[in-house]
């Protein structure tokens, strides 16, 4: 399983060569996406934390239910124009998220493909993202929302 980010599918990918697995087939999906910052897309660290300020930058990077700013649907990194999620609700497509939100995305991949798979005893892997696999770490150790920060 893979996100629809291209980083992720190479990762994916170069795991599959290295192993010499690549005719394992794959599944793409959105559910697995990095978490989306946002008006914050595309902005460097350092510049963000020069228009917001340090503390404020790493609440939102670090909390589990605080929000950045939405993304307008013009900003060149808003996936309201984006072909991949052409065929989805615009509604659901994330205009910002946080690990709280992420995690609320992610779940249903998790339930609907990725437990029953290990349920049967089968073997997956999953290249996503740093926050993504952080959501679903913490929903299966059950840590706290005060913890995972």
């Amino acid at each position: 399983y893979t996100s629809l980010l291209t980083r992720a599918i190479k990762t994916l990918h170069y795991a599959l060569e290295e192993s010499d697995q690549l005719w394992i087939p794959e599944t793409k999906t959105w559910r697995l996406n990095e978490r989306h910052y946002g008006a914050l897309q595309g902005l460097n660290k350092k510049a963000t934390a020069e228009k917001y300020g340090d503390e404020q930058v790493h609440i939102w990077r670090r909390s589990y239910d605080v929000l950045p700013p939405a993304i307008d649907d013009d900003n060149e990194f808003s996936q309201a124009h984006d072909r991949r999620y052409a065929n989805l609700d615009p509604h659901i497509v994330p205009k910002a998220e946080n690990l709280h939100v992420c995690l609320d995305r992610v779940m249903p991949f998790w339930e609907d493909h990725i437990a029953p798979d290990l349920l049967d005893g089968k073997n997956v892997i999953i290249a996503a993202h740093g926050n993504s696999l952080r959501a679903l770490t913490k929903y299966i150790e059950n840590i706290s929302d005060d913890d995972i920060m």
